[in-house]
């Protein structure tokens, strides 16, 4: 592992390839255990440590603006009130107009105090590279659930041999022969064919809403000696 000044290693840093530099803990009681979501827009397995970073890999990854996604690959360093102090945000993603973005996924009960404080100085970090750190909203429960089943079907072992041409031609007129008597299988194939292992249409689904953070004056001074810490180049 690496560990370089904030603004000396975001020049040559490749985000999308780095592993991640922290694990999820494995803790005793707890409903979920930490896994790993098949990105359809990567192609590539994301790591998750709560429902909350599940969902919202999920959610990122029906988005069609997102171009890519990994799990914690990096790791911020700094020094506040005479100790160490260090932050890894739970995603970094990139996106199709070539931002990049920063994720931290609270949960339904929204950013503990502590991890406000850091993403202040991880959001002005972010904002020296061009970047941008947000949190992660929770999605409607009704968006989550069809997703979560559509999600199922984006994987290339769900295609169908249907030529998708053939699909696309038969929603534009409207004529879907057989779908009301096949059953939901036969929908969420077609489904499949149309858009395999692509994002959801927009209409099928609303998109994950995330809050800014914006951080004062007072952490952009903490934030230019932040150091970073990344597996790889």
């Amino acid at each position: 592992m690496l560990q370089r000044p904030w603004r000396a290693a975001i020049g040559e840093l490749r985000l999308m390839e780095c592993a991640m530099v922290r694990g999820f803990p494995l803790r005793r009681g707890r409903r979920l255990a930490p896994g790993w979501w098949w990105s359809a827009t990567t192609g590539r397995l994301v790591g998750y440590g709560s429902a909350a970073m599940r969902d919202a890999v999920m959610m990122l990854d029906q988005n069609p603006q997102v171009a890519g996604m990994v799990s914690r690959p990096l790791e911020f360093v700094w020094e506040e009130r005479g100790r160490i102090v260090t932050h890894t945000p739970d995603l970094a993603v990139s996106m199709a107009d070539g931002g990049i973005r920063l994720v931290d996924c609270p949960g339904s009960g929204g950013p503990s105090a502590r991890l406000v404080g850091r993403a202040r100085v991880v959001g002005a970090c972010a904002r020296d590279a061009g970047w941008e750190h947000r949190f992660a909203d929770t999605a409607d429960p009704v968006v989550l659930a069809n997703a979560r089943w559509l999600s199922v079907y984006r994987h290339p072992r769900c295609s169908v041999t249907i030529p998708a041409s053939r699909l696309r031609a038969a929603f534009a007129k409207r004529v879907l022969r057989g779908g009301a008597s096949s059953g939901h299988q036969h929908i969420t194939s077609v489904f499949s064919g149309i858009n395999p292992a692509k994002r959801v249409t927009r209409t099928a689904f609303a998109r994950n809403r995330t809050t800014l953070v914006s951080p004062p004056s007072q952490w952009r001074q903490i934030a230019h000696s932040c150091t970073l810490r990344a597996w790889g180049t």
